[in-house]
């Protein structure tokens, strides 16, 4: 079965690219539907070609995002319980005009999404492919989804994975390739937080005393906020952005501040959560006639280091060895992906299996081509190890 399926890769790299190509050459940022919807389509064009794949277009709430899409086999589309998932997403990070075009000088590919995931996604259809002309993808359960706003933290795309993949044995994300093709067990949740702080405007020279400066209780919360990082226990905090008032010579009668934090486990992020509410209502007792709320909250849980996730790695680190590629876990990472939603609902996930690269989210963005094939091939390895195991078993 696995050499039918590895001859169906042989000379796949120009086919690929070319692909890729047609992707990244139409701007799909996360707030650009219209973009975002024709490659949805056009990825749904390369799926049509593979015959045991069952497409399904999911359209964004209100049509705020472009559509969603999941591509399952036969038996899979009936019941995600026990499939191999295989997660993406379309959207880029870089609104029409900022960073457009598509350059390829032999052994690097440049452009927008290339990396971050258009490659990615071309490597997994790739790796589907083959199973297919092998004759074997339409006997297995396998699920590809690919969601339209992971970039703005997956809003739709969270609960959307989770419903469509629930009971799926595992899930492979296709997230940026690391340097040394190192494999993604963990990433840090993420959070953003709005303080708003209300005082009573007054005339700074004749009626300070009538005054509640807002600004000043804002400012005793964001030393409080900032104290909480602890680098030690993977805590982070960040205020961003401060603004408030009207002028010098009045006594501010709000403020607002934005902050950002990140956090290992998903005990650490509810503690951390618990004590920015105890540091804004010390920080409104400590200014007479000041109150502060906060807005937001966690968006995304951690992907943590669990047993089953390091287990799953394991199992792919060998198919990603065997396909002539590194095979080395990675360092926690700090940022988010949709591995955090799978994992949140039981799921072993791992992450970063596409193309190798670098410069996501910059305009220097690029893949190394000849990387493309042999990350097809360890996804085909490794569905097929699964395959067999199961009916071993």
């Amino acid at each position: 079965m696995l050499e039918r399926v590895l001859k169906e890769l042989v000379d796949r790299k120009d086919p690929m690219l070319a692909e890729i190509e047609r992707l990244c050459m139409v701007c799909s940022y996360t707030e650009h539907a219209a973009g975002g919807r024709i490659v949805g389509d056009l990825l749904a064009e390369q799926c049509a070609a593979i015959p045991s794949l069952v497409a399904r277009r999911i359209e964004s709430a209100h049509h705020h995002y472009a559509p969603h899409w999941i591509f399952s086999t036969k038996s899979a589309e009936q019941s995600p319980e026990g499939a191999i998932a295989i997660v993406g997403h379309l959207d880029t990070v870089f609104p029409p005009g900022t960073f457009e075009g598509f350059r390829y000088d032999g052994t690097i590919a440049r452009g927008p999404g290339v990396l971050d995931m258009k490659g990615g996604l071309v490597v997994a259809i790739e790796a589907l492919r083959a199973l297919d002309r092998a004759g074997v993808l339409h006997d297995m359960k396998v699920i590809l989804a690919v969601v339209s706003d992971e970039e703005v933290g997956s809003p739709e795309g969270r609960p959307l994975l989770q419903r469509e993949l629930a009971g799926a044995s595992c899930a492979l994300v296709l997230e940026a390739g690391r340097k040394g093709d190192a494999i993604i067990t963990s990433r840090k949740g993420t959070a953003g937080v709005k303080a708003i702080a209300h005082g009573k405007a007054a005339h700074a020279g004749n009626a300070r005393k009538e005054g509640a400066n807002a600004i000043w209780a804002l400012a005793k919360f964001v030393d409080a906020a900032q104290a909480l990082t602890d680098y030690e226990r993977g805590i982070t905090v960040n205020v961003g952005k401060f603004t408030g008032g009207q002028g010098k010579n009045t006594v501010p009668d709000s403020a607002e501040a934005l902050l950002d934090f990140r956090f290992v486990t998903t005990e650490s992020g509810a503690q951390t959560m618990t004590k920015l509410q105890e540091a804004a209502e010390q920080a409104a007792c400590a200014v007479a006639g000041t109150r502060l709320e906060l807005t937001g909250g966690i968006a995304r849980t951690p992907l943590e280091r669990t047993d089953e996730n390091v287990k799953l790695y394991n199992e792919y680190a060998a198919c990603a060895l065997a396909a002539g590629l590194g095979n080395g876990e990675s360092a926690l990472v700090g940022g988010g992906s949709d591995a955090s939603s799978t994992s949140a609902i039981g799921i072993p996930s791992i992450d970063g299996l596409g193309p190798r690269g670098s410069g996501f989210h910059t305009k220097e963005e690029l893949i190394e081509v000849a990387t493309l094939v042999p990350k097809a091939e360890a996804i085909a390895r490794f569905i097929v190890g699964r395959a067999t195991k199961h009916t071993a078993n």
